[in-house]
């Protein structure tokens, strides 16, 4: 028996005036991945984890979390979103902030108890920031804060979660720590869904891809949907492909200080076997 789709989204269109944002967006992604949202700017991206947690209102479409309807779902859902969403001014603690993850489970009206403060420690611990846990999130670099807003889903004990360009802007360090978390989730089960600009590591990072650019592109296993013709159909561009993906894949392995057995293993049996260096993209 195949397994419920941890995420199922149909026939989604969303639209702004005088903008249509998303178009007949239909996928699923299956339990248990690391998948990634790909596409150029202003392909929908944000829109679509927006539209998928009611954040935006849909013209129409279904989505299913689990099976259900994903208000009937909403707690087995944690989100991340980007970091310029996020008022950092807000005189808040980073414990507060981490906090928060629970509040969805205890309501309105109920205190945290040793369990919530349990969970929230655990998920500082995860994300390296435990001894930060007093500080104001005003006075954090850029990636300290996204490992925090990490640990806030984290603390949710969530099902599925949704990341909203965790690495953009983040130093390597902060890079490879959220990177190892997610991959510690997958691990656990949990299905993880993110927003991701870089092309060069889509590879590495993620198992599952779906390409967007209003309406899907492709959606499915690496190897089936990373293609340069999808690719080429999703940026509306010429792409500029480089010979030897292994002195790619060891350059960027430098720039996150993986050592050389830790190295991903380069794609042998691809649609091409290059690393994408540049999209040049009209319109984008």
């Amino acid at each position: 028996m195949v397994p419920t789709p941890a995420l199922s989204v149909r026939k989604l269109a969303v639209a702004y005036p005088g903008h249509v944002a998303l178009e007949d967006v239909t996928f699923e992604i299956p339990q248990g991945v690391l998948a990634g949202i790909v596409g150029p700017n202003g392909a929908g991206k944000s829109t679509l984890f927006k539209a998928v947690l009611e954040l935006v209102p849909r013209v129409s479409g279904e989505v299913y979390v689990f099976g259900e309807p994903y208000r009937a779902a909403r707690r087995r859902v944690a989100y991340v979103p980007q970091r310029e969403e996020v008022d950092w001014d807000f005189p808040v603690t980073v414990w507060d902030v981490v906090l928060m993850g629970r509040y969805g489970r205890l309501g309105l009206f109920r205190r945290p108890g040793k369990e919530d403060y349990a969970a929230a420690e655990s998920a500082l611990e995860r994300v390296g920031m435990a001894e930060y846990r007093r500080r104001q999130i005003g006075e954090l670099s850029g990636g300290q804060r996204q490992r925090v807003f990490l640990a806030r889903a984290l603390a949710q004990e969530a099902d599925l979660y949704l990341l909203d360009e965790p690495f953009a802007g983040v130093d390597a360090a902060s890079e490879r720590a959220i990177l190892d978390v997610l991959r510690e989730l997958r691990r656990d089960g949990k299905t993880i869904l993110v927003v991701h600009h870089d092309l060069q590591t889509v590879r590495e990072y993620f198992e599952w891809v779906v390409l967007l650019n209003r309406r899907v592109i492709a959606a499915g296993p690496m190897d089936v949907a990373f293609t340069p013709e999808h690719l080429a159909e999703a940026y509306g561009g010429r792409l500029l492909l480089v010979e030897g993906s292994s002195a790619a894949l060891r350059k960027e392995g430098e720039r996150l200080s993986l050592p050389s057995s830790e190295m991903p293993p380069v794609p042998t049996e691809t649609p091409f076997d290059a690393a994408i260096s540049h999209v040049s993209a009209e319109g984008r």
